[in-house]
C-alpha cells in the first residue's frame, strides 16, 4: 500500500491566522485538489493529519468541522480524487496531549489504523511541527512553501535534508516523476 500524509491548512487549503471556522472560509490552494487526484490515480491512499485547536478553543464545534471536511471531500471528489481519512487533534496548544503535532500521536494512529510502517512515507506539511512529527515516526517530511511554509523556512531550525517544494502540486510532480 502506498500512503501519503498531508497536513490540511496551508497544504490543501489556504490557512488563516483566525482559523478556518466555516465551510465558506475553506478555500483550496490552486492545484491541490488535482494533485490529490493524481496521487489517487497513482495508487496512493491520501490521509490528512491536522491540528484543529479551534475546537479546543471553542472557535467552532465538531458539527462545523464536519461540514468543513464535507466540503473538502466533495471538492476533492469533483476533481477526481478522494481523501481516505482525516485524523485530527482537537486540543488547544496548552493541553499537553500526545496527538498535537509536533508530537507523533496522530501519525501513530494512522500507522495503527492502516497497519502500516510509516518509515519513508511522505508526510507533507507547512510548519516545523509537521516535520518534527514525521521525523518522530520515521516518515519522510516534505515542506511546502504555501501556508506557513515560507515563514517556516525563514525562521530556520529545519534539518538540512528536508525536501522543500513550492506547493502540493509540485510535491506530487516530484513524487510521481512528472511535470507539475
Amino acid at each position: 500500500m502506498k500512503l501519503i500524509i498531508l497536513d490540511r491548512d496551508g497544504v490543501i487549503n489556504h490557512d488563516s491566522d483566525q482559523f478556518i471556522k466555516s465551510p465558506d472560509e475553506w478555500r483550496p490552494i490552486p492545484g491541490s485538489l488535482e494533485a490529490i487526484a493524481r496521487l489517487n490515480q497513482a495508487g496512493y491512499r491520501v490521509v490528512v493529519a491536522s491540528n484543529q485547536s479551534g475546537l479546543g478553543r471553542g472557535l467552532f464545534c465538531m458539527d462545523m468541522l464536519n461540514r468543513i471536511h464535507a466540503k473538502m471531500h466533495r471538492m476533492v471528489a469533483m476533481s477526481g480524487g478522494r481523501i481516505d481519512a482525516v485524523f485530527l487533534c482537537p486540543h488547544a496548544a496548552d493541553a499537553g496531549c500526545e496527538c498535537r503535532k509536533p508530537r507523533a500521536g496522530l501519525l501513530r494512529d494512522i500507522a495503527s489504523r492502516y497497519h502500516a510502517d510509516l518509515t519513508g512515507v511522505p508526510a507533507v506539511g507547512d510548519a516545523l511541527r509537521d516535520v518534527q512529527a514525521a521525523l518522530a515516526v520515521g516518515a519522510r517530511p516534505i515542506l511546502v512553501r504555501t501556508g506557513k511554509g515560507k515563514n517556516t523556512l525563514a525562521t530556520g531550525g529545519l534539518p538540512e535534508d528536508i525536501a522543500v517544494y513550492d506547493d502540493l502540486e509540485a510535491v506530487v510532480a516530484g513524487l510521481l516523476g512528472t511535470a507539475a
